[in-house]
């Protein structure tokens, strides 16, 4: 098990930080959503169609 793991180090601990990174990633995602902003980070006040894809 432990020459498993030497062997296999460097891929866990980017397989580690890659999942860190995404789940960072969706976290900012749901938060921005929660409070109104949209994908792009300006909000949607200037947005033709603010009025419609936010209820």
């Amino acid at each position: 098990m432990l020459a498993w793991l030497a062997e296999n180090l460097g891929t866990i601990i980017v397989s580690l930080i890659l999942i860190a990174v995404v789940t960072s990633v969706i976290v900012k995602m749901v938060k921005d959503k929660k409070s109104g902003k949209g994908s792009c980070g300006c909000g949607c006040e200037h947005c033709a169609m603010h009025g419609k894809c936010h209820k």
